[in-house]
């Protein structure tokens, strides 16, 4: 199985919306989390549940359960890469403006990849 690319999907001003959320989550979902983005990198498509899952439109989720709240990364594929868009908590199914969030950011990066894809600065 061919290993997956994970980028991170930036906004245009450079603020990376999934990193944000992720620093302000506990460090033990946090931590579960970049495992999932690792098993997406060595799974890509093939990842499923209970570790991903499809949501609709061309976008899924990564994941994770830590003290009764479930914890979610939502990414979607282009060009044979993972993009991870955001971050969100939920109850029972993501919230619809999750998804459509995650839809208009997969339109924004498909007209322009690099102008849309994360880059950590040197400073970290």
């Amino acid at each position: 199985m061919a290993k997956t690319d994970v980028v991170f999907y930036a906004e245009f001003d450079r603020t990376c919306p999934a990193i944000l959320w992720l620093d302000q989550i506990p460090n033990n979902p946090k931590d579960k989390l970049f495992y999932r983005v690792r098993r997406l990198e060595q799974a890509g498509h093939e990842l499923r549940r209970p570790e991903a899952d499809f949501l609709r439109d061309g976008i899924y989720e990564l994941r994770v359960r830590s003290q009764r709240v479930n914890y979610r990364l939502l990414y979607f594929f282009h060009q044979g890469k993972a993009v991870i868009a955001h971050g969100c908590t939920k109850e029972r199914e993501v919230d619809d403006s999750d998804i459509e969030r995650a839809i208009a950011q997969r339109s924004r990066y498909e007209t322009n990849p690099k102008g849309y894809r994360y880059i950590p600065s040197a400073n970290g």
